[in-house]
């Protein structure tokens, strides 16, 4: 029997998966071990057409079925991008299992048609923080944290996906187990639904309702979820409208909304209109956001000297010139209207390549300036410099392996609202799969 086959194949896991429920009605007899159909089974898979059992064989000594045969065979039908050769090969399978692939015919076309509408993404991560604040009393902090993020995505129909998010954290320096799921600050342990949300595409426009990824702004402004729906639509100009509930306890980075919001745990109502052009080296943009929620008023008179402001009105603007493949200059600003104080934000950031996480060797290099105004900066992306500080920021990053890339990165600057110093060394590896 030819043992030696590639890769996993879905339909036979099932197969495997499901054998004692068959094993009594099965009506397929198996396929003798000196039948030519090994043969042509194994030119298949070396070729890449047709694959086994996903330890790459034909499950030792263990004669395979003619229902398990005409699995395989069903999987090469459906195969278009064959050899001459190879075709022949399946035709010639496709003759002699003609009775079983006739009376499996359904159950194999919709088992081919799902096998791969489930798809997982995901990564794994080790990051490595060193933070002086001078504006607090213990100013110096360091921790790391291990990270674990899976993002699977399903096919619902031709028009519509289900993705999702779960994330699961620890921090090395506490070593816990987070026994009574009482969570730090800094970790997490138990797996969390971090986003889930439905994702329609007709033609240009595209549609998405749930909790999902903030789909302007998300850098600068608001690197978090939304509980809503938005909608873009267009080509090269796109729009983009986006309503819901943004969170402004505990998802912040912001410490002065994140104290504030833990008072009254108060979410704000959220629209935003975005307009974003993309065409060649050129992208350019601009949005609006309106938040209104009690939080604000409870800021005191760094966010407004009457204390009776219960919203926040956005505007912003972005601009990106890529020169060549290698390097680009990007900026972008927002201000906040309703805002007394820090109510400006704004990061200019010259960048030179980047690292390919599929591709060993691959890297690249940033500088940028950032200004984050805590008032309208309420929860930035950055990895060096957080909500209220300003100041140099540059990072690295490598691809060590295929599929591990290493990050570091500098932020020097102070706070905005006291001029005193803020630093901070990050460093992070990632393992993507």
């Amino acid at each position: 029997m030819k043992k030696t086959l590639v890769s996993a194949l879905t339909a036979a896991l099932v197969v495997g998966a499901a054998s004692t429920t068959f094993a009594a009605a099965n009506p397929f007899s198996d396929v003798p071990a000196d039948h030519w159909a090994y043969d042509a089974v194994s030119q298949l898979a070396a070729d890449g057409v047709i694959e086994g059992y996903g330890d790459t064989t034909f499950r030792g000594t263990q004669n395979i079925t003619r229902y398990e045969m005409a699995q395989m065979i069903a999987k090469a039908m459906a195969k278009t991008d064959v050899s001459a050769s190879d075709k022949a090969l399946i035709d010639k399978l496709a003759a002699e299992f003609s009775d079983e692939l006739n009376t499996l015919g359904v159950r194999v076309s919709n088992l081919e048609r799902n096998a791969d509408k489930v798809k997982w993404n995901g990564e794994a991560r080790y990051t490595y923080t060193s933070t002086r604040d001078k504006s607090k009393a213990d100013s110096k902090s360091n921790d790391d944290e291990l990270l674990l993020r899976l993002e699977p995505s399903a096919e619902v129909n031709k028009n519509w996906h289900v993705n999702a998010r779960l994330d699961a954290s620890t921090d090395l320096a506490k070593d816990s187990t987070d026994p009574n799921g009482k969570h730090g600050d800094e970790q997490d342990t138990d797996v969390t639904l971090q986003r889930l949300w439905a994702d329609g595409q007709y033609g240009t426009t595209n549609i998405k309702v749930g909790k999902l990824p903030m789909q302007l702004d998300s850098n600068l402004l608001f690197d978090d979820e939304i509980s809503g729906a938005a909608i873009t639509t267009g080509k090269d100009l796109k729009v983009t409208l986006q309503a819901g509930r943004f969170d402004l306890n505990g998802d912040t980075n912001n410490s002065a909304v994140n104290k504030a919001a833990s008072e009254k745990d108060d979410t704000a109502n959220m629209q935003s209109v975005g307009l974003q052009y993309d065409k060649g080296k050129l992208s350019l943009g601009a949005g609006y956001h309106h938040l209104n929620s009690d939080t604000f008023t409870k800021m005191g008179t760094s966010y407004k000297s009457t204390q009776d402001e219960d919203s926040a009105d956005i505007w912003s603007a972005n601009l990106h010139y890529a020169f060549d493949k290698n390097v680009a200059l990007g900026g972008a600003y927002a201000e906040n209207t309703k805002a007394d104080d820090y109510k400006k934000a704004g990061t200019v950031e010259l960048a030179y390549k980047g690292a390919e996480p599929a591709n060993k060797g691959t890297w690249g290099a940033y500088a940028a300036y950032r200004y984050l105004g805590q008032n309208v900066a309420f929860d930035p992306s950055y990895d060096g410099a957080w909500a209220g500080t300003k100041g140099w920021e540059v990072g690295t990053n490598y691809t060590l392996f295929k599929n591990t890339v290493a990050s570091v990165k500098y932020f020097n600057g102070e706070n905005i609202d006291n001029g005193k110093d803020a630093e901070k060394i990050f460093g992070r590896v990632e393992f993507h799969f």
